[in-house]
């Protein structure tokens, strides 16, 4: 009986451990994206980039959710209002603060702030999906917050200097965290009700009306320099951020999330500041600095209690 037991567990657990790295791949790949995006913010706007990125990502999601439009039958206000949350703030909102900040701050800096979102993430599956909390959740948020001041001044005191906190694009960066953690756990409860394919296409397609306004109330004129050469290797970029980054990291992610907890989720999305600041590395020679490796340091042992806090809960529910 108890090789049964054992057996029934193993099954259980085996599309979970799946998904939580399917959601560590889907998540890593975005770390490749500012590799691409820097690239472009030399003849685009932060807005104008990632209106252009959801056009590409709607004509491939569009065919998607005709085949899935059965679906869209089925929802109903709640999930309409978790599908604007997933759109208009995940994947506008975010991607646009995300862009800006890029282009005025520390790279390094912006990408391990973004290990604050599960911490965005856990609060809000706690008050959302009903996810319990970890147990000390406030000291560890306290930690949490004491590596992100780190990450953000150094060893220097703000007061005074506010202008030149903004400037490094942690206000920017730390806002797209929020509305990515909050996007999972929203994400997570579509996942209840829809398919991760039409959860991805509608993520992409109701962004558009969006980011149109936005673009148009920008003002910014659409100009390249450079000629026919500069247009195609910006075309080339923005196709390869749009799909790998963009489309097939999404795809892999919600399939992933579709048997992952929300706040198990978040923690598997770290994968995507280390992969960041391997590349920063490697191709724009950005080292971390020792703040950095000391606000890093807090964040992750905080993440790393939570962490070990929820597996054992997940242990207990299994037996």
């Amino acid at each position: 009986m108890s090789n049964v037991t054992a057996s029934t567990t193993g099954m259980r657990t085996a599309p979970i451990r799946s998904g939580f790295w399917l959601v560590v791949l889907g998540a890593a790949l975005w770390g490749v994206d500012p590799l691409f995006r820097i690239i472009l913010l030399k003849s685009l706007t932060s807005s104008q980039i990632v209106l252009l990125e959801h056009v590409v990502l709607f004509l491939a999601a569009a065919p998607v959710l005709w085949r899935h439009r059965a679906e869209l039958k089925k929802i109903r206000l709640r999930q309409a209002g978790a599908l604007m949350v997933v759109s208009w703030g995940g994947s506008a909102v975010a991607t646009i603060l995300f862009t800006k900040a890029l282009s005025s701050g520390d790279l390094n800096a912006v990408l391990l702030l973004q290990k604050l979102q599960p911490i965005f993430a856990i609060g809000l599956a706690a008050m959302i999906l009903k996810e319990r909390l970890p147990r000390n959740f406030g000291p560890l948020i306290v930690l949490a917050l004491a590596g992100t001041y780190l990450l953000t001044f150094g060893w220097t005191v703000p007061f005074g200097h506010v202008n030149s906190f903004i400037s490094v694009g942690s206000l920017m960066a730390m806002g797209a965290a929020a509305l990515w953690g909050g996007s999972t756990v929203m994400g997570r409860y579509l996942l209840g009700s829809m398919s991760y394919e039409t959860v991805t296409s509608l993520r992409f397609i109701l962004a558009l009306p969006l980011l149109f306004t936005i673009t148009s109330l920008e003002g910014a004129p659409w100009q390249v320099n450079g000629g026919w050469g500069s247009t195609s290797a910006i075309a080339i970029n923005l196709l390869l951020q749009a799909l790998l980054p963009g489309l097939l990291s999404m795809l892999l992610y919600y399939k992933g999330l579709n048997t992952t907890k929300a706040s198990f989720a978040t923690l598997a999305e770290l994968s995507f500041p280390m992969t960041g600041i391997l590349i920063n590395w490697i191709v724009y020679h950005q080292l971390v600095t020792l703040p950095q490796l000391v606000g890093f340091a807090l964040i992750w042992t905080a993440l790393f209690f939570i962490s070990n806090q929820q597996s054992k809960q997940a242990q207990a529910v299994l037996k």
